[in-house]
């Protein structure tokens, strides 16, 4: 092990340059990257471009029986964790949480089937056909798809605006089935569009655009959304008949006309959603604050959804108080249609939002319970399953769909472990389906209104981490709150981008206001740390030690340029010899070597690369002796393709600090006796 790092006299540099491990020896000379790269090997050569005959080969081996199962294990996870499955532990829990969040999709399939301006059977095909294929093609074991209150917003809005409510209104029963199927078709083709997209990504493998949404920026998206769903939902609440506001201020918009019309509101269906509110609410903060003791979640939506029907039904509310009510469910399945294309440029321009909420919101869902149960995801997988799902859903009148919070929550609550819990959840949409639809004729369409807000209480409740985050934070804060305005005053689809411009903003600034530091060597140790920590810091006569410690492209190399001029006196003050930090000094020994330590520049492009080249060139002009210490193989490849080994030698650049430094002492003291690096 080695010990603090001194400066002394060495007898034996013969004996320790013959050494093949010079780091195991008591001395050492300093080391070059020329030199470090002789003793102990470079890096793998990059992999050249393979041969159009390779190429040929390699996806003729995929066409084999052995490679086209590698590509089936990799592209249908059951088939990797089905033979491994615990039956007796883990049937039962998948069995219980399958069948809890059925249960749960049937009354919230319906009710975001409203949100999405369908008739609720739609939500129902939404809630049955992505679950199933997520199951086969998912990597996210807990994870819950389905329909999902963001995604059926904005897809609502896009559906208003192509097709939209005729303003006479009073509708015969033909031309509102007209208007329904158009709106069925609309809502299927954007699904179909956002679908397409993401298997796009998905042979792109651009699954590392999921970290472009940034947590704050997800979080106050839903947030944000939840509100819009709450007011959207005020009409039903009240039986108001109000057209649907799209666009900018839809939410304020939405606001003046529900006040507006407030005098005409139904007192039969107000009380049914004082009523239902009166029991959702607190069975879900029950279901929240005992969910340890509880051995399923109380499922108050479907308890609100059959008392609610007994009564319509038994009390004739529909037809005696004028009760909106859901109407015959069709039975079966709808016959497989592809959606109509003839809006497909529009329609991909507000898919493209869509995919990536989709995207966003499922993988960071995923990530979260990955982490949790030790296991991990795959971004690109999830790519392919969203993809396929929204493609092939979209043939069955399907609307957009992801992973969602709440039933996700659930799943893991009654003790589900694997995606076998999502075909359980398929067979009680199927029974549904299939047999028990017609029981849901009578069911108020203001008790779905009343689901939809009880099941926003997960995303109101993100507001709550807000003094956290102010805490730990106050950038993030900003780019939280800031998202969270745009998209309650503007819309989702432009407060979720403003909301990435913003993050993406503050990342830009942030490698804008870093600092150079100037280093110097702790006493009695190897370490060099910044001059401002400490004033026993010990700093050599014309030695200047720089650190720059972020990425060096395009917008940081102006500050980089005026930063070094700064500490070297180039520039304004070149009339000056420059010197080591603050305002020249006339009497201070000038700076005879800089060492800049390059270990925080992650990366550099052509700019930053030619400022190097730049600054090497006044150096040598000032009479300055430039050495690298710490540059990394990508930034030192780029460095040198730029010219760097054109204005200096390879033995000025060195693979740590502290060798630069053990250099530049002997260049300093040439007279002196040979200065080494001692480790004792």
């Amino acid at each position: 092990m080695s010990g603090p790092l001194v400066s002394g006299t060495c007898s034996g540099l013969e004996e320790v340059s013959e050494l093949k491990s010079p780091l195991s020896s008591r001395y050492r000379e300093p080391l070059t990257h020329a030199r470090f790269q002789e003793l102990f090997g470079g890096a793998e050569e990059p992999e050249l471009p393979a041969e159009p005959c390779r190429l040929w080969r390699r996806r003729a081996c995929f066409c084999s029986g052995p490679g086209a199962w590698r590509v089936l294990l990799a592209r249908v996870p059951p088939l990797r964790w089905l033979p491994h499955y615990r039956w007796r532990a883990w049937l039962l829990g998948d069995a219980v949480a399958g069948v809890t969040v059925g249960v749960v999709h049937v009354p919230q399939g319906m009710a975001f089937a409203l949100l999405t301006s369908v008739p609720p059977v739609f939500g129902l095909y939404t809630s049955f056909f992505p679950v199933l294929i997520y199951s086969l093609l998912g990597t996210g074991r807990h994870l819950s798809t389905g329909t999902f209150a963001v995604l059926s917003l904005m897809t609502g809005s896009v559906v208003e605006r192509l097709v939209p409510e005729p303003l006479a209104g009073n509708l015969s029963s033909v031309e509102r089935e007209q208007l329904e199927a158009r709106r069925v078709g609309a809502a299927a083709a954007v699904a179909f569009g956002s679908g397409a997209l993401m298997l796009a990504m998905f042979a792109l493998q651009l699954g590392v655009l999921s970290t472009f949404l940034s947590e704050p920026v997800v979080k106050a998206l839903t947030s944000g959304a939840a509100l819009h769903v709450l007011v959207s939902q005020l009409p039903s609440l009240l039986g108001l008949s109000l057209p649907r506001q799209i666009g900018c201020f839809s939410l304020f918009k939405t606001l003046a006309a529900v006040l507006t019309a407030l005098a005409r509101s139904s007192p039969a269906e107000l009380t049914i959603s004082a009523l239902s509110l009166a029991l959702l609410v607190p069975v879900k903060e029950l279901n929240v604050r005992f969910r340890d003791r509880l051995p399923t979640p109380i499922p108050g939506e479907v308890v609100m959804v059959l008392l609610a029907t007994v009564l319509c039904f038994a009390s004739s509310l529909d037809t005696r108080y004028n009760v909106q009510v859901v109407g015959l469910l069709p039975g079966g399945f709808p016959q497989p249609l592809l959606p109509t294309l003839d809006e497909l440029p529009r329609i991909l321009a507000d898919s493209l939002p869509i995919a990536l909420v989709t995207f966003a919101v499922s993988t960071s869902l995923a990530s979260i319970y990955a982490d949790k149960y030790g296991y991990t995801i795959d971004p690109n997988q999830e790519l392919l399953a969203h993809g396929v799902s929204n493609l092939i859903s979209s043939l069955f009148s399907c609307f957009p769909n992801s992973a969602t919070l709440a039933t996700t929550s659930l799943l893991v609550d009654a003790g589900g472990n694997t995606q076998l819990a999502g075909l359980f959840s398929c067979i009680v949409v199927l029974s549904v389906l299939l047999w028990l639809g017609p029981f849901f004729y009578y069911l108020p369409k203001a008790v779905l209104a009343c689901i939809n807000i009880s099941s926003m209480r997960q995303m109101f409740f993100q507001m709550q981490e807000l003094p956290q985050l102010w805490h730990i934070s106050r950038v993030d804060f900003a780019v939280w709150m800031v998202t969270w305005v745009a998209v309650v005053t503007l819309n989702v689809d432009l407060g979720l981008a403003v909301g990435v411009i913003v993050s993406m903003m503050t990342v830009v600034c942030r490698t804008q206001r870093v600092q150079c530091l100037a280093l110097g060597l702790a006493e009695g140790t190897e370490l060099y740390r910044p001059l401002r920590e400490s004033h026993k810091l010990l700093q050599v006569p014309g030695l200047c030690i720089l650190s720059y410690p972020t990425p060096l492209y395009f917008a940081t190399r102006g500050q980089f340029r005026h930063t070094l001029e700064w500490h070297l006196g180039f520039g304004e003050r070149s009339q000056w010899s420059p010197k080591l930090g603050g305002l020249p000094d006339k009497g201070a020994e000038p700076i005879r070597v800089v060492i800049l330590d390059f270990s925080g520049i992650s990366f550099a492009d052509a700019a930053g690369a030619r400022e190097v080249i730049q600054l090497t060139r006044r150096c040598q002009d000032a009479g300055i002796c430039l050495l690298l210490a710490q540059c990394n193989a990508l930034v030192l490849e780029t460095l040198t393709r730029a010219g760097l080994l054109d204005r200096m030698t390879p033995e000025q650049l060195f693979v740590s600090v502290q060798d630069a430094a053990a250099h530049a002492l002997e260049r300093l003291k040439p007279a002196g006796p040979k200065i080494c690096t001692v480790w004792v």
